[in-house]
Parts: C-alpha cells; sequence; structure tokens
C-alpha cells in the first residue's frame, strides 16, 4: 500500500494528524506523592487442594514476551471493619482460585532446549498486607491517571531477583486506608496469561470472593499452541529477524525518562482523524482507514518522534491481539 501525494501534502496531514491528537488532554495526571506504607504481615498463600505437579509446558508463542503484567484495582470501600474482613477474603479465595490456575502457584524453570517451562510445585502465592492507616485513599488522586512512579509503590515487586526465573509468577498485595478503601494490586507473568486467561482469573476470583458457583471454567490446555513436528514455516517472520542495535542518535529512556499519559479519543475526534489520514492506493481509489489503523499510525508517529528515531530506520510495533477465535477454528 503506497501514498501518491506529494511530500508537503504528506507534512501537512502529520502536522494536522497530531495536531488532533494533542487536543485530548487527561484533565489529572496524578500526583506522585511520599507513600507511608506499612508491611503489617507477609505470607505464603497455598494451594486450597492438591493439584497437578508436573511441568507445564510454555509454547513459543508465550516466551516471547516473558514480562509482568501490572494490574491495580482500588475500592473506596464503607467502613474501618470491611477492610479486614475483605482482606481475609481476598486471600481465602485467592487459595480457592489458584486451585483452577494451578501453574500460577508455580515457578518458572529452564529447559536444556534453552526454552521456559512452569514447575507446578505449588509453592503458592506471596501476599502481602500493608496499611496506610493515617491516610484516606482520596489522597492518591485519580488512579486511573498513570503515574507509575507513585502506583507501583502498592505493587509486590521482587527487587532481589536476578532472573526472571527467581520470580514469582503471581503476587498479590493489599493495600487498607483510614477510610475503609482498599488497592488491591496484582503482579502476574505474561508468559503464563493472556488477556482472555487474565480476565477468566479475575471473573473466578470475584466469583469465589462472593461465594458464588464459578461462572467461568479454567482452561489451562496450550496443545494448539504446540509446534508441528517437524515445525514447518509457511510464511516469513520478519518481526522475528535479529538487527542491529538501535543506533545512538535515539533517545534513551534511562537519561530522559518517559512522560505517561491516558488519552481517551472520542467518536468525532476519530472521524476528524479519518479524514486526514485518506491515502490513495495503487489503482488511484481512496481508501479510508479504520479506527484501528488510524489510531496505530497515530500512536507510531508520536513514539518514533519522542524516541527521535531516524526516518529510516527499522523499528517494530507491537500490538496485543486475541488469536484465540483463529487457534480455535484450526483445532
Amino acid at each position: 500500500m503506497s501514498c501518491d501525494d506529494d511530500d508537503d501534502d504528506e507534512n501537512e496531514k502529520s502536522r494536522s494528524f497530531e495536531e488532533k491528537a494533542t487536543k485530548e488532554k487527561p484533565t489529572n495526571i496524578g500526583a506522585t506523592q511520599k507513600l507511608d506504607v506499612k508491611i503489617t504481615n507477609a505470607v505464603n498463600v497455598s494451594l486450597a487442594r492438591e493439584t497437578f505437579g508436573g511441568l507445564y509446558v510454555l509454547s513459543n508463542l508465550e516466551q516471547t514476551l516473558p514480562d509482568t503484567v501490572e494490574i491495580i484495582f482500588a475500592s473506596k470501600g464503607e467502613g474501618r471493619v470491611r477492610r479486614f474482613t475483605a482482606t481475609e477474603m481476598l486471600r481465602e479465595s485467592l487459595a480457592e482460585v489458584v486451585v483452577g490456575f494451578y501453574p500460577f502457584a508455580g515457578r518458572l524453570v529452564m529447559g536444556s532446549n534453552g526454552k521456559m517451562a512452569v514447575r507446578c510445585t505449588g509453592e503458592g502465592v506471596p501476599f502481602v498486607e500493608a496499611s496506610m492507616s493515617e491516610d484516606d485513599i482520596q489522597m492518591l488522586g485519580d488512579i486511573s491517571a498513570i503515574d507509575p512512579p507513585m502506583l507501583r509503590k502498592l505493587l509486590k515487586h521482587n527487587d532481589g531477583a536476578q532472573t526472571i526465573l527467581e520470580k514469582p509468577l503471581l503476587t498479590v498485595r493489599v493495600t487498607t486506608f483510614k477510610c475503609g478503601g482498599i488497592i488491591l494490586g496484582i503482579l502476574m507473568n505474561q508468559v503464563v496469561v493472556d488477556g482472555k486467561n487474565l480476565t477468566d482469573f479475575l471473573t473466578c476470583w470475584t466469583d469465589l470472593a462472593q461465594a458464588k458457583p464459578l461462572s467461568i471454567l479454567p482452561f489451562l490446555d496450550r496443545s494448539v499452541l504446540c509446534p508441528r513436528r517437524p515445525p514447518h514455516v509457511d510464511l516469513p517472520h520478519h518481526e522475528y529477524v535479529l538487527r542491529d542495535l538501535w543506533s545512538e542518535s535515539i533517545v534513551d529512556p534511562q537519561s530522559k525518562p518517559l512522560v505517561y499519559r491516558s488519552f481517551c479519543f472520542e467518536s468525532l475526534t476519530l472521524v476528524q482523524l479519518k479524514k486526514v489520514s485518506t491515502i490513495t492506493i495503487h489503482n488511484g481509489s481512496s481508501k479510508v482507514l479504520t479506527s484501528f489503523e488510524v489510531m496505530s499510525v497515530l500512536m507510531w508517529i508520536l513514539r518514533t518522534k519522542a524516541l527521535e528515531i531516524d526516518p529510516h530506520e527499522t523499528a517494530k510495533l507491537l500490538i496485543a491481539v486475541n488469536g484465540r477465535p483463529i487457534l480455535a477454528g484450526n483445532r
């Protein structure tokens, strides 16, 4: 797909494209504060019942991004008594829900072939209870605004771990406040959870915490993701080709810290962006980008400019998609 507009039109569209986006500014970006958090209890939540104790194989797809997913939930609460009851309820229901998601309570190991797997040891899930007894939850401001330095103080990180193999696959931290408010911080390793699996886990945990029957049954079968024997590659995968390191001209996030913002694009804004992003393809006809395409292009333009990447530099854009329907059709 190519564009036949001249350079002036390209530059004008690019400027207009970015101006539309910069009009959307967050009203509250959070306030990084000194949090006076006191750890009141730290336990390892064991599984309520014995489960499978062998190796849980991870597919090649699951091993491509062994990163940590950080999640924070907040509740204003309803008084001082309720917060302690809620913490106990979360801890007890966690022991139950992990039975159905038993790999979460295991540990990563590296095989002789250089591939990771989960040894289902049943070691349990680190569960930390913390208190901010002198503060109300309102002092955090709008936690939906992205403020990593502050929000990460409400998570249980394993700073002493030297490698990913030493980190638990799931950790939980519950922080209570004077007003009865509660923050639930969850860290999960992406090798054992995708978006659908994460949603299922949280749904099941919610059901058990409310003493309800499970509305979704855990599904842990990964056999559909196993490679064919012998492996057979039908198409080139440029995204996995090794490339040279970034040039020194690119901004180093370590020396120039990244600034996090959250943007909301309303329907009218998307319509305006599509109008300035219409392109001409090979046969001379015009093509209007979809909402997904226009947002991907916009984020890519702004991201590469922020990092000052050379226009001729080859770079990758990773987008999370739900491939389950496609895989289900090929079973």
